[in-house]
């Protein structure tokens, strides 16, 4: 069965936008406020806690917008906008079944754990849960993770800036890097958090006047469904038309596919187990609002898609065979394209802003939980230990310093695939599910001993990548596409770690049941039951209405679709 796919992020080479001095002018204020808010920040860092988790001190509101600020990288409104010109209205699976189920499970069930047990990172929560094997195996592999996320940001905000506004691409790594760079070395987590907020509303200034003019170019909603139709056939402007199992259908995967492979196995890998994205609900004030981080971010999260899927659909209908050859155009120009035809300067500077916004977030937020998992986790637990307080920031600074020139180093890498998103999901199936499988049964299950975590972890990393680079890429099983094959990969990794953390288990010994308080579901440790701060029992701030609000309303989201 054929999977979604992106083209790859490449632009068409003509492809150039009408900027003038006002809209440099908007983009050179953006780097200086970047800038100024990393300068502000400095004065709250007194300890490592401040540094790499902002003292634990921000409120939900904050943490809720960056979390999904660190989210919505260029690559995702690129990628997704691109999913839509080819694909159509199937891109709302990925914000509604692959990311809104999986927000709330973190924030009713996953954070407790997490903030009641006073972790600094999600590997530190393994050598809770499980021993110092598992922990450091974690911290490796998420540390190198990553950076090659961030180095994906990099190298595809490089190639957009070259083909829009003719910058070099080493250029644009360099700049955006030293702005990266200065502002978290400066602030600390504090400072990328509070530029991830301003981002976000960067990223909407961007994309709702691209939105507004676009469907006003083509009629409206109804006048671009009626040219859809006419051109992409019915199925496109709709969710799940043509998903049965056995049916054709533009997307190329059935229902089982999209609830499964997409809803399950890789959305709850990237949710609850990615420390970019736990890095931001761990610095917030209390455990209530830990809890709503996700769960506030979740409600944005579903109307976003709009955002990004609506230029992708404008670009199908105005450009017949949008994205294919002979066009004159890529997929991933939908954007671009819209930018260049309907923008007036002055919004188009506000546009190419909030495009290098959504990718200095994506990267920020890499880097940031980069440098707290390689100095709490790594550096002073297994090669530096016992240092002052003070010894641990200036490290976490220069480490920062580090992992933004291997970021530099690994955007040449992703270079080397043509489908930097499909990259992307490479990289969350070897990496991400494998960390959830383990996580998932060690939370659940009291059984799961100490020795099956590390196990469990390997056995899900290993059966991924031989899935990809094996059976896969030597051709001995057929798999489509990239994405086909990350979607096995991540079923692979998931089985395989799940077996054998139950066979470990099954012949090793148990933790204590009294270290198991509040890292088991079942149990409760002092920090899960601190009492609620003033103002947090209000009715409207229950973590479980918003969870299953923000489920609710993504659910009845596709009842338009679904016709």
């Amino acid at each position: 069965m054929q999977t979604p796919t992106y083209a790859p992020v490449e632009l068409a080479a003509g492809l150039r936008l009408p900027t003038n001095g006002l809209d440099y002018t908007i983009l050179g204020i953006y780097f200086v406020v970047v800038l100024g808010i990393g300068f502000a920040a400095r004065k709250s860092v007194k300890t490592s806690l401040d540094f790499f988790l902002s003292g634990r001190s921000l409120p939900a509101w904050i943490t809720g917008l960056a979390f999904i600020s660190a989210n919505l990288a260029a690559t995702e409104i690129l990628g997704m906008a691109a999913n839509s010109a080819q694909y159509g209205a199937y891109t709302v699976h990925w914000y509604w079944i692959g990311a809104i189920p999986a927000m709330v499970f973190l924030g009713l069930v996953m954070m407790p754990f997490y903030y009641g047990s006073k972790v600094r990172s999600v590997p530190e929560f393994l050598l809770l849960r499980f021993d110092r094997a598992a922990h450091l195996l974690s911290s490796i592999l998420f540390a190198f993770a990553a950076i090659l996320i961030a180095g994906v940001n990099l190298y595809a905000l490089a190639i957009v800036v070259e083909a829009l506004l003719g910058w070099p691409q080493w250029v644009a790594i360099v700049v955006a890097g030293f702005f990266v760079l200065a502002y978290i070395t400066l602030g600390g987590l504090s400072s990328a958090i509070y530029n991830e907020v301003l981002q976000f509303f960067v990223i909407l200034a961007a994309l709702i006047p691209i939105v507004a003019l676009s469907l006003k170019k083509v009629g409206g909603w109804d006048g671009l469904t009626h040219r859809l139709t006419a051109t992409h056939g019915a199925d496109f402007t709709t969710a799940w038309g043509g998903t049965g199992i056995g049916h054709a259908n533009p997307l190329g995967a059935n229902w089982l596919t999209i609830v499964l492979g997409l809803g399950f196995v890789l959305s709850f890998g990237y949710w609850t187990t990615n420390f970019a994205e736990v890095q931001r609900a761990l610095s917030a004030k209390n455990l209530s609002a830990a809890q709503r981080t996700p769960l506030i971010a979740a409600f944005p999260k579903i109307f976003i898609v709009f955002l990004v899927m609506i230029p992708g659909l404008v670009a199908a209908a105005l450009v017949p065979k949008f994205g294919t050859p002979g066009s004159g155009y890529q997929y991933n120009d939908a954007i671009p394209y819209l930018m260049q035809e309907l923008l007036p300067n002055g919004v188009l500077g506000i546009a190419v802003t909030g495009l290098l916004a959504a990718f200095m977030a994506g990267m920020a937020a890499n880097v940031s939980s980069f440098n707290t998992v390689f100095t709490t986790d790594i550096w002073a637990k297994y090669v530096v230990k016992h240092r002052e307080d003070a010894y641990y920031v200036r490290f976490g600074r220069l480490i920062t310093a580090v992992g933004v020139l291997a970021s530099i180093g690994t955007a040449f890498l992703a270079s080397s695939f043509s489908n930097i998103m499909a990259y992307l999901q490479t990289l969350f199936s070897f990496f991400n599910v494998p960390m959830f499988v383990v996580f998932i049964v060690g939370m659940f299950w009291k059984r799961a001993s100490m020795k099956s975590g590390f196990w469990g972890l390997l056995a899900g990393t290993t059966a991924a990548m031989v899935n990809y680079f094996v059976i896969y890429k030597q051709g001995i099983i057929d798999i489509p596409t990239d994405q086909g094959a990350n979607f096995v990969s991540a079923i692979a990794g998931f089985v395989a770690g799940a077996v054998v953390m139950v066979a470990v288990s099954l012949f090793t010994r148990p933790k204590p049941a009294e270290e198991l308080q509040g890292l088991v579901y079942g149990t409760r440790s002092p920090g899960m039951a601190e009492p609620p701060a003033p103002g947090d029992e209000a009715w409207y701030r229950k973590p479980a209405l918003l969870g299953w609000g923000a489920v609710v309303i993504a659910a009845l989201c596709y009842i338009p679709f679904s016709f």
